[in-house]
């Protein structure tokens, strides 16, 4: 690991006369507001230099977690979808939202062993769901696990892993604990770190699912950089390739899963601060895990002010990838975007982050830590705020013509909140999750229709369906094209695996079948694979309708009966 003074040298040099991230605070009290994720290097400095602490306060958004804004000064438009509000949970600090197999949803208590589970109404709607506590998370070495900004994966079994964490339990201590969620015993397994002193800390970790089931953990903080998979079936570690070309240091980075199997990620640290940082690197698991690069990007992405930060990546239908920048303005007031072509390895520059940002509506908006979702139609969803967090946050769509147009803020809290409060989630029911850290999430409705190009395809299934039975499944696309909706390193919320949903006929109630036992992750267009899934116990019997869901989109309809 880089050795204190090493660190608090680059970051004092990078940030030198342009800081511009808040204080880092060290609890979860309302005054202090909600903790922002911070690289490594930047909050070591800023613990050694209580001034720049102090004076950097105000320069972020400092909503409390339980602050709720009716906003009345949020921006609305003329296209795009629209805002829903979900039913009020039982508590504020709403984050890190999963989707599990089996159509509900986990939403932690950012910042404490509380999770919620969301469970939509009988028809579907998740906007009129309900609200239930799940089991505790656990205590792992004589610790309570809390864990904020952390790596989260759902396993091949539907079992969810969380990794790591910046804070625990509102300390910024880049832990090392680890544990698995099982949805059918709600239950909590604490998850040992890989062995070696390169995982003394984990933190605000990258993560993905590999095409192959295993969970691919980066440590957030090794120097040189270490990675490590996970066995689902055996609950251990096995060392395999980690960067190469990032300057032996990989915090802040996001891994974002290829079409070709590979696995992405963009280069922060080489040639930084010194220079651009424009290289991008592939892992390959079949080349025995290793990491080789790929082409430069005509951009540098990473935030030439000194947060180490980076915007998400998000793999679209059409085997590309759009990568945001993180410029926080010290430079220019643009934030740039670059277009990765899959098939023809190359990278082309997208269009800039649109200026409409700040108090005075004229700022740079920047995606340093921010989230982004590939809609159904094929538009991306992302926020984007100016300077590091700073407040209002505005939400914007990519549009598959590689232009850019602002779309309506959420109905709460945009005015006060800044970009880093956000993350997403696609639903079943082809809309958008999104959590701010209050107690009420919201749903974005995308305008338009799925692009079936993206739907799942069934070749093989029964039709006639007893509850409490499980059954096989096979198909092309049954992942869909790409994970959804990303961040960084700081959360994963990919939903590239099936969810079954039966709607009966007479009624029109939804009922989602638990999947589990997926062959494949991959997102490889038209990849054949299989998977199984158990038909509710409670579920009403007759003559109903199966759809196989991915990302939001849905396969085409199968007629079914329930005995």
């Amino acid at each position: 690991m880089l050795g204190q003074r090493n660190f608090l040298l680059l970051a004092g040099t990078a940030l030198g006369g342009c800081l511009t991230m808040a204080a880092l605070p060290t609890a979860r009290a309302a005054t202090l507001g909600v903790p922002p994720p911070l690289s490594y290097p930047t909050a070591q400095y800023l613990k050694a230099n209580p001034a720049a602490r102090a004076g950097l306060l105000g320069r972020m958004a400092q909503r409390p977690m339980d602050a709720q804004v009716s906003d009345s000064h949020r921006f609305t438009a003329t296209t795009g979808g629209t805002w829903s509000l979900v039913t009020t949970a039982p508590r504020s600090g709403l984050t890190s939202p999963e989707l599990m197999t089996d159509g509900t949803v986990l939403v932690q208590d950012g910042d404490s062993p509380q999770w919620f589970r969301l469970t939509p109404d009988a028809k579907g709607n998740y906007a009129a769901g309900t609200w239930r506590k799940v089991a505790m998370m656990p205590v792992v070495g004589g610790t309570q696990y809390a864990p904020l900004y952390h790596a989260t994966g759902v396993l091949p079994d539907g079992r969810m892993i969380v990794m790591g964490g910046e804070y625990n339990a509102g300390a910024a201590v880049w832990t090392n604990q680890g544990a698995i969620y099982d949805n059918k015993t709600n239950s909590w397994t604490p998850v040992m770190p890989p062995a070696g002193s390169a995982w003394a800390q984990i933190g605000d970790a990258q993560s993905v699912v590999l095409p192959s089931g295993h969970f691919m953990l980066a440590s957030c903080c090794a120097y040189p950089d270490a990675n490590a998979l996970f066995n689902p079936q055996s609950l251990n570690w096995k060392a395999t390739g980690a960067p190469a070309n990032a300057g032996a240091y990989q915090d802040e980075q996001g891994y974002e899963l290829m079409p070709n199997n590979n696995v992405l990620t963009i280069d922060i640290w080489t040639n930084y601060p010194n220079g651009p940082a424009n290289n991008a690197e592939m892992y390959s698991g079949k080349a025995g895990g290793t990491w080789s690069p790929t082409a430069n990007l005509p951009v540098s992405l990473p935030d030439p002010c000194g947060t180490y930060e980076i915007g998400p990546a998000v793999t679209r239908g059409n085997r590309t990838v759009v990568a945001f920048g993180a410029n926080t303005g010290c430079t220019t007031p643009t934030d740039p975007t670059a277009i990765y072509n899959v098939s023809a390895n190359s990278w082309t520059q997208g269009p800039n982050v649109p200026q409409v940002c700040g108090s005075s509506g004229t700022d740079g908006c920047d995606l340093a830590d921010a989230p982004a979702a590939l809609e159904p139609n094929g538009n991306i969803l992302f926020a984007a705020s100016s300077g590091y967090g700073s407040r209002p946050t505005h939400f914007f769509e990519f549009l598959p013509d590689n232009t850019i147009v602002q779309v309506s803020d959420p109905l709460l809290n945009a005015s006060v909140s800044g970009s880093y409060y956000y993350n997403l989630l696609l639903l079943p029911s082809g809309q958008i999750l999104m959590t701010d850290f209050s107690g009420t999430a919201e749903i974005y409705t995308p305008a338009g229709h799925a692009m079936q190009s993206m739907a799942p395809v069934v070749t093989n299934i029964p039709t006639t369906l007893t509850p409490g039975t499980t059954y096989s499944m096979g198909g092309n696309q049954l992942n869909g094209v790409s994970q959804g909706a990303y961040y960084g390193d700081d959360a994963q919320m990919a939903t590239n695996y099936p969810v079954v949903r039966i709607t009966n006929a007479a009624t029109g109630d939804v009922a989602y079948a638990r999947t589990f036992g997926y062959s494949s992750y991959s997102i490889k267009p038209g990849v054949a694979s299989t998977a199984k899934f158990r038909v509710p116990t409670g579920i009403e019997t007759g003559s109903s309708t199966l759809q196989v869901v991915a990302n939001g989109v849905a396969s085409s309809p199968i007629s079914v009966t329930i005995n």
